[in-house]
């Protein structure tokens, strides 16, 4: 499906997307990524350090997130994409996205739409706030 520029106006939402965190993805992650940070997959070291438990990448939750985005608006648009982490995630909380659409403007021949982005659990706390911006087709 291909959302245009016309489709979209200040205010809209995009559909919510929902994962509950498990300790698989933790170790999917890592394998993928490169990145084995006992924090991310050892609980003894994790406590030790003064962790509850072993928590979850930052940059999978960007993940969640920029996949939230690429389904909204559609692979090869986002121009831009740049987030915050604001909190740690943990193995068996339900996160959900939240993308609003901030504007709309053309700008060197091209159709850009501003997003704000959020990946935040059950309970509304923010894990991840962001922005991104994606160059969209016309319907002529």
């Amino acid at each position: 499906m291909t959302t245009y520029f016309e489709d979209l106006d200040p205010g809209d939402e995009a559909p919510v997307t929902t994962h509950t965190l498990t300790r698989t993805d933790l170790v999917r992650y890592a394998g993928a990524s490169g990145d084995y940070n006992p924090m991310h997959h050892d609980e003894i070291l994790a406590t030790k350090a003064g962790q509850p438990s072993v928590f979850g990448h930052g940059m999978f939750s960007m993940g969640l997130l920029g996949t939230a985005l690429t389904d909204y608006l559609g692979v090869g648009t986002l121009t831009h994409y740049q987030v915050r982490f604001s909190r740690q995630t943990w193995p068996g909380e339900g996160l959900r996205t939240r993308i609003v659409v901030k504007g709309k403007r053309h700008e060197d021949g091209r159709n850009l739409v501003d997003l704000e982005c959020s990946l935040e659990n059950a309970e509304g706390e923010v894990k991840v706030v962001g922005e991104a911006t994606a160059a969209l087709p016309t319907r002529n």
